[in-house]
């Protein structure tokens, strides 16, 4: 395992959530606008961890378990889960992450994750239910493929059935 790399991936994780945690704190507040050095802050974040992990997946491939740990494998996914401003990397991450998965070096709860979550930016529906949004001050999932087949899906990948997550994820609403 490269202890250094691990380090570098937790680092990034934990500046990642140290910033979304302050974003968060805007949430839920009528009419609440992030201020824009916040904002400014996230943006940076997020670009930068996309463009090293980029940088770790053309010299190394995909940070996996092997070369990680459990622990550094899940911020690799963190941090492809929030490459959003770069769709055409994050469509790479997707693809590597896919094929760790095949090779038993990442979660397929991880793939699900992210699949859905570009799937929802590409406007597709979600194929496991990850994805959540506020219409009309509800929680709601974004549209989903499928619905019947959903928590067969959700158990191939690991995930538990849909009703208990999102009971889950309305209760931190």
């Amino acid at each position: 395992m490269d202890d250094e790399l691990v380090a570098e991936l937790l680092t990034r994780r934990d500046e990642d959530q140290r910033v979304r945690r302050q974003v968060s704190g805007f949430a839920g507040q009528p009419e609440a606008r992030v201020p824009d050095d916040l904002a400014a802050e996230w943006e940076r974040v997020d670009r930068a961890n996309t463009r090293w992990l980029g940088e770790l997946l053309a010299t190394r491939g995909w940070p996996g378990r092997t070369l990680v740990g459990d622990e550094g494998a899940q911020a690799a996914w963190l941090l492809a889960q929030h490459a959003d401003r770069d769709p055409g990397l994050q469509q790479a991450f997707l693809d590597a992450l896919r094929e760790a998965v095949a090779g038993g070096e990442a979660s397929p709860a991880h793939l699900a994750y992210l699949e859905d979550r570009m799937r929802v930016h590409g406007g597709q529906p979600q194929r496991y239910g990850t994805q959540f949004t506020h219409e009309g001050g509800e929680l709601a999932p974004y549209p989903i493929e499928d619905p019947g087949r959903l928590d067969e899906r959700r158990a191939e990948a690991g995930l538990e059935p849909f009703a208990a997550y999102e009971a889950r994820m309305r209760d931190r609403a």
